[in-house]
């Protein structure tokens, strides 16, 4: 399965049971990235994609259902257990610092993968986001 996951500098995903950000440009990007693939996310994360595109697999286990090809929005869920199942990585950082409680595993979700780009651009939101991608 691939990963998609935005974060900001600390690996901070959530906070207070909500993202601590999110930015129109990177879910755009992430629909023209799946052309015809699926993307697999939960009902909370369902939301920033809702009427954008028809290739939702909405799900509370969809790490769980998610094939080798398919793409999975981690937002606030921990991917520990799935760790084997991830053949791909794509990080958007919002080169900003927010308080989180609920962190991305990094470290072990790139084990064995090699970084094989990394690109900056503008957001809506955010002036710099930088996407790293990891196979």
């Amino acid at each position: 399965m691939r990963i998609i996951v935005c974060i900001d500098d600390n690996g901070g995903m959530m906070f207070n049971n909500r993202r601590v950000s999110s930015d129109k440009v990177v879910t755009e990007r992430i629909i023209d990235l799946l052309k015809d693939n699926n993307l697999y996310l939960n009902q909370y994360s369902a939301k920033l994609f809702a009427d954008k595109t028809d290739n939702l697999k909405i799900s509370d286990d969809f790490l769980s259902k998610a094939g080798d090809n398919d793409y999975c929005f981690v937002e606030n869920v921990d991917i520990t257990e799935h760790i084997s199942d991830i053949s791909q990585v794509i990080i958007y950082y919002w080169n900003r610092k927010y308080p989180s409680d609920f962190k991305f595993q990094k470290e072990a979700a790139v084990s064995g993968l090699k970084c094989v780009s990394v690109s900056e651009f503008g957001g809506n939101s955010h002036e710099k986001i930088t996407e790293e991608v990891y196979e």
